[in-house]
């Protein structure tokens, strides 16, 4: 990170991996509507298989001097959350086939109130009172930004896939987190973990029933470049996590609804007032996690 991005970063309260993950958090966001569209001209387990396929050949041509030195823990981890990759990317992109970009965006947030009660459950790290608190604030955010219009709790079939895509992503930053304390080289991971979700994506085709399709720009555009930005995301997301906690993490990707929601108001949506309302619990929801509850009185 330059120096002018550290004072950025600084300037806002947050460190310098806080900021970065800030960073990604709104290329996320960015996502839902271009693999909305490209769904018209491919199946969802090819495009997942090609987007990251094309992420892992990107970081692997970037950082192949250190694959020299992949050990055996490494592998599995790269494995372990290449799987929750495919699986949380996969189910979210078949949910869009059916549902809107937008309603993608707010059910697959539903994991930040997951992460700290799953990190609580199998990794046996309590999360402070503060950060609950946060997470709470920020998912009612999220409710909120779904607005009157939201199908609420009317949920078909492309709904439900989703809200299980949700609870990979939660594995996803659960795994992230536990592999980054054991000290693992970040590039490493990242590369294994692209390339282990690309394959195990093709792998899941014979399950959808895909087949590969004819090739049509609208669909190999949206997969090449979105594989450039899942490079990027993913190796910010094991970068910065090795210093900033799952919950703490989890809060600032709550506002991707917040940045689908500002990218797509610059295409030309509107953000109605409930909108705007959300968008001010997360906001409340970042700044909470970050207190510390009074100490008690004697």
């Amino acid at each position: 990170m330059t120096h002018t991005s550290e004072a950025a970063a600084a300037k806002f309260g947050l460190s310098k991996h806080e900021f970065a993950l800030v960073g990604v958090t709104a290329l996320w966001g960015s996502t839902f509507l271009i693999i909305h569209t490209a769904m018209d001209f491919a199946g969802p387990m090819f495009f997942v298989g090609v987007r990251f396929l094309t992420a892992g050949l990107v970081a692997a041509a970037v950082f192949w001097r250190w694959l020299r030195g992949l050990t055996l823990l490494e592998l599995g981890a790269g494995l372990a959350i290449g799987a929750s990759l495919a699986l949380g990317y996969g189910l979210q992109t078949i949910g869009l086939q059916s549902i809107s970009s937008s309603m993608s965006g707010f059910i697959t947030a539903f994991y930040v109130p997951l992460v700290p009660l799953m990190q609580w459950a199998f990794l046996r790290k309590r999360p402070g009172k503060m950060s609950f608190i946060g997470a709470g604030l920020a998912f009612a955010g999220l409710v909120v930004l779904g607005g009157p219009g939201a199908a609420g709790f009317s949920f078909g079939f492309g709904e439900w896939i989703t809200v299980a895509a949700a609870v990979a992503c939660a594995v996803e930053v659960i795994l992230i987190s536990a592999f980054a304390s054991k000290r693992v080289e970040f590039r490493r991971v990242t590369v294994v973990q692209l390339l282990a979700a690309g394959g195990f994506a093709f792998l899941a085709m014979p399950i959808t029933g895909e087949s590969v399709p004819a090739a049509d720009w609208r669909w190999i555009v949206p997969a090449v470049a979105l594989g450039g930005m899942s490079m990027v995301i993913q190796l910010t997301m094991n970068w910065a996590q090795r210093h900033v906690s799952a919950t703490r993490a989890t809060i600032i990707y709550s506002a991707e609804p917040v940045w689908a929601g500002l990218i797509g108001w610059v295409a030309g949506d509107q953000l109605p007032w409930f909108a705007l309302g959300g968008a001010a619990l997360i906001v409340a929801g970042v700044l909470v996690s970050e207190l510390k509850p009074p100490p008690k009185s004697e």
